[in-house]
């Protein structure tokens, strides 16, 4: 999907246009094929697969970026402060990868995905990616046996893996788009969906009842070349910079910089682009910000001038709780 088209699409699905009209009966296919694949897997003609462990599913009902990748990172940390050994695995989108693998702190994001290898770097989880989560399960458990519960990464819509918990992720800002099931909309189950799941979670934005805020909070700025060397935003406030993201939300970030007082010259890319040194051609020798995903992609051509600026996830302690009593009284029950 080139660049322009992606940015046509999504312009359909969060503003009102004639397009949505021409496009609903497709999107009327689609929900068909929907129920029919869930019915398939709750009758017993699609095999689910369980796991002798506990399964936590992390996921969206829409397409594009909601801030999975750092809950998953949050999550993890809450888990192991409370005695659990978690493992992961994904999908490794992005990544050109064809077979079961793990993916490792210097695995190339090109072949596994930018997002597993943000993953590893930022927790050192056991991780694995592939087509089929239950067998990138399997082999995480096999080569892992001190793990005692897997988290499945953009799992919700992948029925052929049995899940004790899930957990969706909103993001706050754009919310649903229109409301429509692909290709009219953004969403790949209907907002019913999120009546079934034991957790809803909004990136930003207020959130609706019975669910949970999650804050995305900026850390010290790191150079993409060598992370180890750090810089206070607050150096840059008035000054103008070239912003690059290749996430699902893009705008998140920019709008992010202009309220810390930047000045942004703003480059979007696709969710999962793969860099090159053409594409920073604007740049020269003047300041680059990125976010942590794009920056996994930019190490081995980093010039001294690109920064990224990593966030960490604050959520309500009350999720966390949650989760853990769901643990507990499923290991209970198993006892």
């Amino acid at each position: 999907m080139s660049q322009a088209f992606q940015r046509w699409m999504e312009h359909q699905w969060y503003h009102r246009t004639a397009w949505q009209i021409i496009l609903r009966p497709f999107a009327w296919i689609f929900w068909l094929l929907m129920i029919v694949r869930r019915l398939a897997y709750r009758v017993g003609l699609l095999k689910s697969r369980r796991l002798p462990v506990p399964v936590i599913i992390v996921g969206n009902i829409h397409v594009g970026g909601t801030g999975k990748t750092p809950f998953v990172i949050w999550l993890v940390q809450q888990l192991r402060q409370n005695g659990w050994y978690p493992g992961v695995v994904s999908r490794g989108y992005g990544g050109s990868a064809l077979h079961t693998q793990q993916v490792k702190q210097d695995s190339t994001p090109e072949v596994v995905g930018d997002e597993p290898v943000l993953l590893v770097q930022r927790t050192n989880v056991p991780l694995y990616i592939g087509r089929k989560r239950s067998r990138a399960a399997r082999y995480l458990l096999r080569d892992y046996p001190e793990c005692n519960l897997i988290i499945s990464d953009d799992g919700l819509q992948h029925y052929a893996l049995k899940r004790d918990i899930e957990i969706a992720i909103v993001d706050g800002e754009r919310m649903l788009g229109n409301g429509q099931l692909l290709p009219a909309g953004p969403l790949r189950e209907t907002s019913a969906r999120l009546k079934e799941v034991d957790a809803v979670v909004f990136n930003g934005g207020p959130p609706a009842a019975d669910s949970y805020l999650m804050h995305l909070v900026p850390d010290t700025l790191r150079q993409v070349s060598y992370p180890e060397s750090k810089m206070d935003i607050s150096a840059l406030v008035g000054k103008r910079v070239h912003a690059v993201a290749g996430i699902g939300n893009p705008q998140r970030f920019f709008g992010q910089l202009e309220s810390m007082g930047l000045i942004v010259e703003a480059h979007a890319f696709p969710d999962h682009h793969i860099y090159s040194e053409a594409d920073f051609q604007f740049a020269k020798d003047e300041i680059v910000l990125m976010t942590e995903k794009d920056a996994v992609k930019c190490t081995g051509f980093a010039r001294d001038q690109w920064w990224f600026m990593p966030i960490t996830a604050e959520i309500d302690r009350a999720l966390a709780e949650k989760i853990l009593t769901r643990l507990t009284r499923l290991i209970e029950k198993e006892n």
